[in-house]
């Protein structure tokens, strides 16, 4: 018998997630059935749509996230012991897995991609779901232009720091608004963003109006909020947005959300196309995508910054310093 340890989220959160809010539980693992694998956690994941998609559980359940493990024991022929695998158990240090059976929102169990030498802990980053995220959002919803002007919001984070550099990749021009005057310096020196600004601290629609005179041809939308009502009012005929997430409101109470500015007359006489996603849709395509990023990672076109915490044990403390916007780049935690 195997001894493991996992999170499990006993109340729906108000407001920020607590730690009373989890539990941590040990408990024996049985012995495996066919086409089940025992896994050991190396790399955990800790995501915005785990805060967001916490009223759609039934409490209490085990908290899911990407994870990168190492096969310990097999009755898959897919997955050999020894072999890294990309599964969806979440907060826990051993698990058993098995493809097709949903965990959290997400039943996929899939071999951690060719990363060519580089950390195992991309495969729950830039060459995972964040990266699928970023790919396929802005490719195929923004569908950009060189020349154009793109505006990415939560510009510092694991997907937005993606998109931003993907579309300078594709010749356009690139704003990007973050949390920080650090993460603002980090996306214009090492990232190549055209322009980044703080937005706590500028006037957004002015600032926004000074770094794009010509308006803004597609949005890559994080954080929702005012912000992206601003945004999209100063957006050119037929502009493209791709609606990735609203991490601005995600602690707020669901009776009392935020209001922002009407987007309706912008949307009518701009002819805008406004799109929200789930990466899940192009799950058939992860892989390709996922070859792509690592050729631009490999030959510099792409930086894949992570902020790592070291530990199981201070996987909650990840979880809220990434909420709180703490992180550069993707917030990972080593087992």
């Amino acid at each position: 018998m195997v001894k493991a340890r996992k999170f499990v989220v006993k109340n729906y959160f108000k407001g920020v997630p607590k730690r009373e809010d989890f539990e941590l539980v040990e408990y024996e693992l049985p012995p495996l059935k066919d086409g089940e694998i025992l896994l050991k956690t190396e790399w955990l994941s800790v995501d915005p749509y785990q805060r967001a998609y916490n009223k759609n559980n039934k409490v209490p359940y085990d908290q899911f996230g990407f994870q990168v493990g190492v096969v310990q024991e097999s009755k898959d022929p897919k997955f050999p012991v020894g072999s890294k695998v990309v599964t969806h158990k979440g907060w826990c240090d051993y698990t058993i897995a098995k493809d097709g059976v949903p965990s959290g929102p997400v039943d996929h169990v899939y071999a951690l991609p060719d990363l060519k030498g580089l950390s195992p802990s991309l495969g729950v980053g830039a060459v995972g779901m964040p990266g699928a995220t970023a790919y396929f959002g802005f490719l195929e919803i923004c569908k950009p232009k060189a020349g154009e002007t793109v505006v990415v919001t939560g510009a510092a984070g694991a997907v937005g720091s993606l998109v931003g550099q993907i579309a300078k990749i594709k010749g356009c021009k690139v704003i990007g608004f973050a949390g920080s005057d650090d993460k603002v310096e980090w996306l214009e020196k090492e990232l190549g963003f055209d322009k980044a600004f703080n937005y706590k601290t500028v006037d957004v629609a002015k600032a926004l109006k000074e770094a794009a005179p010509n308006g803004v041809d597609s949005y890559f939308d994080n954080v929702g909020g005012e912000i992206s009502s601003i945004i999209i009012n100063q957006m050119n005929r037929y502009g493209r947005v791709a609606v990735c997430g609203s991490i601005s409101a995600y602690n707020e109470d669901a009776s009392v959300m935020p209001k922002a500015t009407i987007l309706q007359p912008a949307l009518v006489f701009q002819q805008l196309t406004v799109r929200g996603f789930l990466v899940w849709e192009w799950y058939s395509r992860w892989q390709e995508g996922f070859a792509q990023l690592v050729d631009w990672i490999k030959s510099g076109q792409l930086k894949a910054r992570e902020h790592v915490t070291e530990g199981f044990d201070n996987i909650f403390d990840a979880f809220i310093g990434m909420l709180a916007g703490e992180n550069t780049g993707k917030a990972v935690v080593k087992a």
